[in-house]
């Protein structure tokens, strides 16, 4: 077995070094200089403007549970399951968001369209606050119950934020990395480092959100926190403009979903064909005429959709054949690629409702137990966030600088250890974090039984630390190996939506947390106390838990037995290659020589 990459002959390698020649253009519409564009001189703006959405994201976010019990005043059940229901839709836009900038409007478009109607979002999230015909009440200080015109406004504008992400995200992350080059071996290292250091400005933006922002909403009041999420998205985004000139594009190309819908026509249409001898006998397009595609070599998985590559009449030209009725070899493990995806997504959800409890339950547990530090100073509740966070850049560093230096020398493998192996590491956190978590909440209940009257005030809210601190850990292995995952194994028409695809786990996953929460209450409810009552101490959360461990533990010996039959994207240069036995997940195309 070896890797079949070209190597570029002498006379062309200056040129190979000196011009990007991936498909991308630079701002003139030009083959990109690689000295002046891309890399890490064109992702440090576009991290810089992932910070600032994921400031405002969070600090909306995080306090959202408190802001609508206790300014709204809804019950605990309402208030829980409408977050689900914004974080679900927030997160399931994406898939939208990322098709148009794939199909249509290009990523930096759709970034720039996105930001502006993020900014709508919380400009009017501000008036709702200030506007004397918006304002919850006349006197918010003894406001029991909010006007009516108020609760339209601010769904309206958080919801105006959700169609904002769902541009923003897909867009944003798969335009940096589209600023490193496959074919250059030093920026496809960078590139493996790029979606770490993506996810530690990220979590920059997510600590300053639930401690500053935060720290803002509870001790002056939540509209000057609006104000400043305003300010500072407004000015993230004059900073991303100032990089166009540095940035590498790549233009729209048309629907992804109409070449792998011609590739099941094609196959239907040819079921009656008998399968080839040989792989070599499937049509693909010579590379000369292949405008800079990358090539994927042919596997035996799913053979029935490798019909789509036969001829039909050996004395027809391919090119003047209907695509609907002859596709290439590509395009037919495109197919593939997507269908292979369909178990690893629906078996990471488990792993998605655990990290929904953190901006939920978890929030709501902190702000009922004792958060003074020094002098009597009091965290606000949402704060403890910031404890996940910090456990995701830790892990994020540990694997960036020590584990995958010291894996590669130990296994050759560029990336250290496979994705589906890092993101399967990281959802064992999960149930460690579910078990943190059960034992917890059973402790702060003895304390609420020891003491009815204070209840778990008595109770250090840095209880809770150990069960941030591992799901952010968990995060930096699951989130970022799904990031990577998804933008990477996805056609590369469709890295977008490949980013869309990771942000509809976590979408999916608050719904299913929602879903979830309302199965267990009415089954739990009939046989008496139910485990979700009104308030906390009413309810049995330390069961809940348990659920959810045991949940995600039978979920991950799923996903290892299916991660264990995955095979990786394999690109290769010289068609049709067949490629049976290597699971390569570092670009390349390992082929019987």
């Amino acid at each position: 077995m070896e890797k079949n990459r070209v190597d570029p002959k002498p006379g062309e390698v200056d040129d190979h070094m000196k011009w990007v020649h991936d498909s991308s253009l630079d701002h003139k519409g030009r083959v990109p200089l690689r000295a002046s564009t891309g890399s890490w001189k064109a992702s440090l703006f576009i991290i810089a403007i992932e910070f600032s959405e994921r400031l405002s994201y969070f600090g909306i976010a995080t306090s959202l549970v408190i802001y609508l019990t206790k300014v709204i005043h809804q019950d605990l059940k309402t208030a829980v399951r409408n977050v689900n229901y914004w974080a679900g839709v927030t997160t399931l836009m994406p898939l939208f968001g990322g098709f148009l900038a794939d199909a249509y409007l290009g990523r930096y478009t759709t970034v720039i369209a996105s930001c502006i109607v993020y900014l709508m979002g919380l400009v009017l999230l501000s008036l709702s606050w200030f506007l004397p015909g918006l304002k919850p009440c006349d006197h918010a200080n003894i406001c029991t119950e909010p006007r009516r015109v108020h609760e339209v406004a601010f769904f309206l504008a958080i919801y105006l934020i959700s169609i904002g992400t769902g541009g923003h995200k897909p867009s944003l992350e798969s335009f940096g990395a589209d600023q490193f080059d496959d074919d250059h071996v030093e920026e496809r290292r960078q590139k493996m480092s790029f979606f770490n250091w993506w996810n530690c400005g990220l979590c920059s933006g997510l600590i300053l959100g639930v401690t500053i922002i935060v720290y803002v909403q509870d001790h002056v009041n939540w509209g000057v926190a609006d104000i400043i999420l305003t300010v500072v998205m407004a000015f993230s985004l004059l900073i991303f403009l100032i990089g166009r000139p540095s940035y590498r594009y790549r233009a729209p190309t048309g629907s992804p979903l109409t070449p792998m819908l011609q590739v099941l026509v094609a196959a239907i249409s040819k079921r009656n064909l008998p399968y080839p001898s040989n792989p070599s006998q499937l049509y693909e397009v010579s590379k000369s005429n292949g405008k800079n595609e990358r090539f994927l070599a042919h596997t035996k998985k799913l053979k029935f959709l490798d019909k789509a590559a036969i001829f039909e009449n050996e004395g027809n030209l391919a090119e003047k054949q209907s695509p609907w009725r002859l596709a290439t070899v590509t395009r037919v493990e495109e197919m593939k690629l997507i269908i292979n995806m369909i178990p690893i997504w629906v078996f990471t959800l488990p792993f998605g409702i655990c990290a929904s409890q953190t901006s939920t339950f978890f929030i709501k547990q902190g702000a009922i137990m004792d958060r003074k530090i020094g002098n009597g100073f009091e965290i606000p509740p949402a704060s403890i966030f910031t404890l996940a966070a910090i456990g995701m850049i830790v892990s994020v560093a540990i694997y960036d600088k020590i584990l995958v230096p010291l894996l590669r020398r130990i296994n050759g493998n560029e990336r250290g250890i496979n994705i589906l192996q890092r993101i399967g590491f990281g959802m064992l956190f999960s149930v460690i974090t579910m078990v943190v978590a059960a034992l917890v909440e059973r402790k702060r209940l003895e304390f609420v039984e020891m003491n009815p009257s204070k209840g778990s005030l008595s109770m250090s809210v840095f209880w809770l630390a150990p069960q941030f601190l591992i799901i952010g850990f968990g995060d930096g292995f699951t989130l970022v190996g799904l990031q990577e995952y998804f933008y990477d194994q996805v056609p590369d028409s469709m890295r977008s939506l490949g980013i869309g695809l990771y942000l509809s786990v976590i979408g999916a996953a608050s719904f299913l947390s929602s879903l979830l929460i309302t199965i267990v209450d009415n089954v739990t409810g009939k046989n008496g106390k139910g485990w979700i009552g009104k308030d906390l101490n009413s309810s049995r959360l330390d069961k809940f838990y348990w659920l959810l461990a045991a949940i995600t533990t039978m979920n991950l010996f799923v996903f290892v037995f299916f991660a264990r039959q995955y095979s990786y994207k394999n690109v290769q240069k010289v068609a049709v290659a067949d490629c049976y036995e290597g699971k390569s997940d570092d670009g390349g195309a390992e082929t019987k020589v």
